[in-house]
């Protein structure tokens, strides 16, 4: 009877991902990866929009104009590099006054930089590297993806419960357990690394057609990594980001392609 439930339970929730994969199927601009999303663009830009007027209600901006002056030619032209892949994006780009080296992407083209990475940019093409990255993310839908996969994977949740309604506590706890854990660790967190990469190749290309030089990428991340090297200890399955040290070797690979590129917006 068990199996029974367990292997209807599973038929469920496959037929429900197949019906959204075909429902919301899209590519990715560059690498040509098919994604799930079943956020329209209105939809997304305006939870991008909500989330960045907070962001900027809780987070000093920066007041320093050599900062925020830098973002912005950068920025603008990173977005231009872009623009064929996200043409309708609300582009904006915000300084903020906090010391983490880091910087983030909401949909529809917010981007912030936190004023604690500057340092480590060191200069337009480091800054270059960081807003490619960004920008990418927007381009490819990265925040509409993951969304609309965790709306998958609470739909997941839901099925296994109505198909274990009749199993005993223990089973539906152990089951729910499972299909947390599953879902994370063979999921959302590969999946999570897996977008890292494939923004870091996005904007090594997006930085390269907007005249910066690529190369430059290898320095910024090789800086990072320097001022990084006590930090987090999580094993490289746990993590949301790839380890730094993989993204420098992946990048390396990359460079060709974008050098190329480079080249040729150099005509």
């Amino acid at each position: 009877m068990k199996f029974r439930i367990l292997s209807n339970t599973i038929w469920l929730t496959a037929l429900g991902c197949w019906i959204a994969y075909f429902t919301g199927c899209s590519t990715v601009p560059i690498t040509g990866r098919g994604q799930l999303n079943v956020l329209s663009t209105g939809e997304e830009m305006s939870l991008g929009l909500t989330s960045f007027e907070q962001m900027k209600s809780e987070v000093p901006v920066s007041s320093d104009a050599g900062a925020n002056a830098l973002l912005q030619t950068v920025g603008k032209r990173i977005a231009a590099a872009a623009s064929i892949d996200l043409p309708n994006a609300q582009w904006e780009f915000v300084v903020f006054q906090s010391p983490e080296m880091n910087a983030f992407c909401l949909p529809g083209g917010k981007i912030g930089v936190y004023i604690g990475i500057l340092p480590i940019t060191q200069n337009d093409a480091g800054l270059a590297t960081v807003l490619g990255h960004e920008v990418a993310h927007a381009a490819a839908h990265h925040g509409a993806e993951r969304m609309s996969e965790a709306m998958m994977m609470q739909v997941g949740g839901q099925i296994l419960g109505i198909g274990l309604s009749k199993a005993g506590t223990n089973t539906q706890a152990a089951a729910s357990v499972a299909y947390g854990l599953g879902t994370q660790l063979g999921r959302a967190l590969p999946h999570s690394r897996l977008q890292e990469s494939e923004a870091d190749r996005m904007g090594l290309i997006y930085m390269a057609q907007a005249g910066y030089d690529p190369r430059a990428a290898i320095s910024f991340w090789e800086r990072f990594a320097s001022a990084t090297a006590s930090g987090d200890s999580t094993p490289s399955f746990l993590r949301t980001h790839p380890v730094t040290a993989d993204r420098i070797e992946n990048l390396k690979r990359l460079l060709p392609a974008a050098i190329a590129e480079y080249e040729r917006s150099k005509k």
